[in-house]
């Protein structure tokens, strides 16, 4: 079984929820980014991880735009996992973090992992403390990405992204204290453009703390779905 839940922000009541439904230590549970796990810096984070590697499932993290990047911690490497690359660290196997670019296949599904989003709250975080430049997509990802989806002809069943394109941003979901004229939108437009050229079943998301589905594309929070 593979399933699918919102961000969680180091706070993860609700994978207790999924547990009820597990059958084997093979089913997923997909983070939809800012899972929390990579966020304090150690030793907090690696007491978090010996919590969450007694649960009898794995979890596979897309990359969030409030916590560290795996790829920049000394301690994770990369590892093959269901037709594609993932970051771990040896000593807890069941949590996984997708890297941009790399497509997985799930229950028969080809899924393309795309993470990273702008912190609109970033005026108040400390950088390199709770919050990291390196959010977004950098220009050596994005090619990265393009260029696994021009080998794949532009055809995909499912992405699983962090934040959504441009155009099916949900406006209710907007902070109102936030002035939305400065916020960057470039890693937005980007999916759009994306969204045009590709060929898919289904999209899904979290950041925007909504539960929702827009077209083709599904909004996840505190819920969970299975995978199609």
């Amino acid at each position: 079984m593979v399933c699918l839940t919102g961000d969680t922000h180091g706070i993860f009541d609700r994978l207790e929820e999924f547990c009820a439904y597990t059958e084997t230590d093979d089913d997923v549970l997909i983070i939809l980014g800012d899972a929390g796990i990579n966020f304090h810096g150690e030793p907090y984070d690696w007491e978090l991880k010996q919590e969450l590697a007694e649960l009898p499932f794995t979890l596979l993290c897309i990359h969030g735009n409030h916590e560290i990047r795996p790829e920049t911690i000394a301690t994770y490497e990369e590892t093959q996992w269901h037709g594609g690359i993932v970051y771990h660290e040896p000593e807890f196997p069941n949590l996984l973090f997708a890297k941009d670019g790399e497509i997985y296949d799930l229950d028969g599904k080809r899924c393309i992992a795309i993470g990273g989003a702008y912190s609109v709250d970033k005026g108040s975080r400390t950088p390199g403390v709770d919050w990291w430049a390196d959010e977004q997509p950098s220009d050596e990802i994005m090619q990265r990405v393009e260029e696994r989806l021009e080998s794949e002809g532009w055809n995909v069943d499912i992405v699983l992204s962090h934040t959504c394109p441009l155009k099916y941003i949900p406006t209710e979901s907007f902070l109102p204290f936030i002035d939305q004229s400065t916020v960057d939108r470039s890693t937005e437009e980007w999916l759009g453009a994306i969204e045009d050229r590709l060929e898919y079943l289904y999209w899904y998301c979290g950041h925007w703390h909504t539960n929702e589905t827009n077209n083709r594309i599904h909004f996840l929070y505190e819920d969970f779905r299975e995978l199609f």
